[in-house]
């Protein structure tokens, strides 16, 4: 039943950043890969941080307490997902870069309050 909880939590976790990633893309007209406007970039590094540190919340939400495990995973996946995508992807490379240094550490911080918040 642990392990079942973790590896919700990490799919949820995960799930969480990239619908709401993609959603905004689609919905928004943007890009990822093209060259964008400084606008632009804010915009989507907002959302994404948002996105990303909601979805490490409810990670740590759904995994058993005191246990950040679905929170490393989904910092995990988040992190080798955009290495890869940088690597094989042409065009610009914000949105991988930002995922890799902002959006994978943030969605463990929104697990870590919420592995606070459990402990009071």
């Amino acid at each position: 039943m642990i392990f079942l909880r973790i590896f919700l939590g990490g799919i949820a976790g995960y799930a969480i950043f990239a619908i709401g990633s993609i959603l905004l893309f689609h919905f928004s007209g943007i890009d990822p890969h093209a060259d964008a406007g400084p606008e632009t970039i804010a915009l989507v590094i907002v959302c994404g941080a948002i996105f990303a540190f909601i979805g490490g919340y409810v990670a740590k939400l759904i995994a058993p307490k005191g246990n950040l495990t679905a929170n490393y995973a989904v910092l995990f996946i988040t992190m080798s997902f955009a290495a890869f995508s940088l690597l094989k992807s042409p065009g610009n490379h914000y949105t991988q870069l930002a995922a890799t240094f902002l959006f994978g550490p943030l969605s463990f911080v929104g697990g870590l309050l919420r592995w606070r918040m459990e402990r009071r």
